[in-house]
């Protein structure tokens, strides 16, 4: 693994954390992401995954290691950060939702139109900027949540299991159109899902982790080009890399703590 901070968008040497209550919540991790990759996180709860993501947009600090990350070394604007709830604020309609990182950043609501405008159209909720989150549905929301992350056209877009509360054919377009959005913009993604279907149809590298406390046990490729198509999941490539991540789950799970408290 090339851990060159210079060819990569994502670097984490030697990670560790541990939370104030004295929980090591992952130990010695090492990952790479590139600046246009698309990598997933899977491995069972409590594992780890939502840590990293919020140790590399900055929002908690490792007790160990080292990162880099344009979060950390250029600023928050170039991270997007996607919650499994869309979060949005239920008093202010879609276009005031999507300008919040922009009237953070001290821009005039006249100065955040063009770019809103641009990312709601790109999203597919072009003629909702004046609805509230009231009167969207739940894959609405999410993809105003996503319009919002990529409001300021970030380097890096981290994703902590967005799609997990949606209806399957919902989340299926929603994979869709994620592939195209993170092609077009060509960012780096970090995906968190507990779906292994999911992992696999979207990234270009699954990481596995281990629990007890979060370690990555795997690195898994899938060689289908990006972006996919539905197709894809039929194919015998995907059936493959399905049962070689699940197996990797399977070793994941039946591994024991490592000692370390």
């Amino acid at each position: 693994m090339d851990l060159n901070p210079l060819s990569h968008s994502i670097v984490l040497s030697d990670v560790s954390r541990r939370h104030p209550n004295g929980t090591l919540a992952v130990h010695g991790v090492s990952l790479d992401v590139g600046p246009r990759e698309f990598v997933s996180l899977v491995g069972p709860s409590g594992c780890g995954k939502s840590t990293l993501l919020r140790l590399i947009a900055g929002l908690d600090k490792p007790t160990a290691g080292h990162i880099n990350s344009p979060a950390l070394e250029l600023g928050p604007a170039q991270t997007g950060f996607v919650f499994q709830d869309a979060t949005l604020m239920p008093w202010a309609n879609v276009f005031d939702n999507v300008a919040l990182p922009l009237r953070l950043a001290g821009r005039s609501h006249a100065d955040s139109r063009p770019a809103v405008e641009a990312v709601l159209r790109s999203v597919g909720l072009g003629d909702v900027e004046s609805s509230y989150p009231r009167e969207l549905s739940g894959g609405m929301r999410m993809r105003v949540s996503i319009a919002r992350a990529l409001v300021t056209e970030p380097r890096v877009l981290l994703m902590d299991e967005p799609f997990a509360a949606l209806d399957e054919i919902t989340r299926q377009r929603l994979n869709d159109d994620l592939q195209f959005w993170w092609h077009a913009r060509g960012i780096a993604l970090v995906f968190v899902t507990h779906s292994v279907f999911e992992a696999v149809y979207l990234s270009e590298r699954v990481m596995v982790m281990a629990a007890r406390p979060g370690r990555v046990v795997a690195d898994i490729r899938i060689a289908q080009p990006c972006p996919r198509d539905a197709s894809f999941r039929l194919t015998p490539g995907f059936s493959d890399a399905c049962r070689a991540v699940s197996q990797a789950l399977e070793q994941a799970s039946a591994m024991p703590a490592d000692g370390l408290s």
